[in-house]
């Protein structure tokens, strides 16, 4: 398997851990926000639940693409991810991810006037994973000097 598999099936299953990206419009100068991932394939689309009034949904009047940074839970794995970010109209969608935990922030439920599925098509992913040597773990346990050669890692740049 090639690193570029690797890394992708690492990303995926990082974010199947730990589904929370930082997504946001480069083209709005408001900050990027977290939101929760919903996806079902190790190749995306990935959706979001959020609100009509939300600065995501708001800002898609003027452009679509998005970008997302991702940082796993165990700060091994870091993605910066872009796309194109879309309000996906679809009640299946609602369905196919609906839990008792998106249920809480929608007090109409599937039905709520204010609810919006965006959908987040992916086009670009640069991912680096960090693994560093046993040696260079102790090194800085122990307050030493970690050298380059104690680092390792990946580092992709892919299409998606």
């Amino acid at each position: 398997m090639s690193d570029t598999h690797e890394t992708l099936d690492a990303f995926w299953s990082a974010l199947e851990s730990s589904p929370f990206l930082m997504l946001g419009l480069p083209a709005q100068v408001a900050h990027s926000q977290p939101m929760t991932a919903q996806f079902d394939s190790h190749s995306g689309p990935i959706w979001f639940y959020t609100t009509r009034s939300n600065r995501l949904v708001e800002g898609l009047t003027s452009t679509s693409d998005a970008m997302a940074q991702y940082v796993g839970e165990d700060h091994k794995l870091f993605a910066c991810i872009s796309g194109t970010l879309t309000v996906d109209t679809d009640p299946s969608i609602v369905d196919r991810f609906w839990t008792d935990m998106v249920d809480a922030w929608y007090s109409g439920g599937k039905a709520d006037p204010d609810l919006v599925m965006l959908r987040f098509d992916l086009a670009h992913a640069e991912i680096w994973q960090a693994d560093m040597s046993l040696v260079g773990q102790l090194k800085m346990i122990f307050g030493g000097e970690v050298a380059r050669d104690d680092l390792a890692g990946k580092h992709v740049e892919t299409a998606l």
